[in-house]
């Protein structure tokens, strides 16, 4: 076997040193440096792959404007809805009055002045056909589809006329199916919620259907009429009155949790997945839910959101960008620097987005401190291969 004539090793274990030196090109790390995320942003064939964008006062404002979906923007119309109309499958109740006894709907008369009962009859509930019609004694099929209740009860006092004693009729919509709102997903009570005559707002119908079950900030409202769906959070349903729109016949409002939660990766105290449990976090808030920066290990200058954008706000943060595209989500990385004081208020204005990932990296002098555990390793290999080689001498 040869020997390294200064060291007096064996040839295997000089090769093991210089393996183990060889290494440090390849040291494992939780993920990219900040000059790495600054650096790579291009792809092979020079074309930026995400934006890179400075956490700045013009970016906060920028994001300011960073807006859900809107019903107001959707639907438009926030008049209130017209006056109910009866509809087919509702349910339909008629009384009718005459003048005196002994007419179509009154009970006989047992002498000149005197009656044995009332001089009504109420008609037992029915719903209104496919033909949009219903059944009135004496009166045939009568039309009531599309139509008011007032104007309905003329048609049957006008069909009635000259068979009943001037009657007076009154008709109710005991079951308005037609004139409802279904209503379903995280609330108290699922069911058809009548509208009122009065109008009806969106808050008014979740109320009536008893109310949400899951936490304000994690509940998103879909309201679908007519073929569109639009999806809003509930507080900004609260938070902005245009929001709370008047409601139509036929609308289908679902309430659907969404807890709001980020990803914090890297040197940080803890690499979890987050739940917000409030109504939005700023960037302070979320690094303090995540333990903080690791002293020890942190690149307080490698702060990073990474975050889909839509290509409205990547547009308004670099208009000369060539990634927004309409209609597609824009890979954005945000970058802090904490070693400038106003940083500290920079991360207090930064609003942190649901599914954000929030990644803070390793410090340049972290990877030396590999360096020379590894380069400290290689000294033992060899102070261990000495031993074994003075120890084979000897023994000779």
């Amino acid at each position: 076997m040869r020997r390294n004539r200064k060291f007096g090793l064996s040839e295997a274990a000089c090769r093991a040193v210089f393996l183990t030196l060889s290494g440090c090109s390849s040291l494992p790390d939780s993920g990219p440096s900040a000059s790495d995320v600054a650096l790579r942003q291009t792809g092979a064939d020079k074309s930026p792959r995400y934006m890179v964008v400075d956490i700045a006062p013009s970016t906060i404002e920028a994001l300011r404007r960073r807006s859900f979906a809107s019903f107001s923007a959707a639907f438009g119309d926030r008049r209130l809805s017209a006056e109910p109309v009866i509809g087919v499958g509702d349910a339909v109740s008629v009384t009718i009055w005459e003048a005196s006894a002994g007419g179509l709907f009154s009970a006989p008369l047992i002498s000149d002045k005197t009656s044995t009962g009332s001089n009504s009859a109420t008609i037992p509930e029915q719903t209104v056909g496919r033909d949009g019609a219903i059944t009135v004694p004496y009166a045939g099929r009568i039309a009531v589809a599309g139509q008011t209740t007032r104007a309905v009860q003329q048609t049957i006092e006008k069909a009635l006329d000259g068979k009943a004693i001037q009657p007076q009729v009154l008709v109710n919509v005991t079951r308005p199916v037609s004139n409802s709102v279904s209503v379903g997903g995280e609330v108290t009570a699922g069911a058809r919620v009548p509208l009122s005559v009065k109008g009806d707002r969106l808050l008014d119908v979740v109320a009536a259907a008893g109310g949400v079950r899951a936490p304000v900030n994690e509940t998103f409202v879909e309201l679908s009429r007519g073929g569109k769906t639009s999806r809003v959070p509930l507080v900004a349903i609260i938070d902005d009155p245009r929001e709370n729109i008047y409601l139509r016949p036929g609308d289908v409002l679902t309430l659907v949790r969404d807890p709001q939660k980020f990803i914090a990766f890297g040197a940080t105290g803890a690499n979890a997945e987050i739940p917000f449990d409030a109504d939005g976090v700023t960037l302070a808030e979320a690094l303090a839910k995540s333990g903080g920066l690791q002293d020890n290990r942190s690149d307080m200058r490698g702060v990073f959101v990474f975050r889909w954008e839509t290509a409205a706000v990547a547009r308004a943060l670099d208009p000369g960008s060539p990634l927004p595209r309409p209609g597609q989500p824009t890979p954005v990385v945000y970058r802090l620097d904490l070693s400038d004081p106003d940083s500290l208020f920079l991360e207090q204005r930064f609003r942190i987005a649901n599914r954000d990932l929030i990644y803070v990296s390793n410090a340049p002098a972290t990877e030396v401190q590999k360096v020379f555990a590894v380069i400290g390793g290689g000294f033992s290999t060899i102070g261990s291969a000495a031993s074994v080689v003075s120890a084979g001498a000897v023994v000779k």
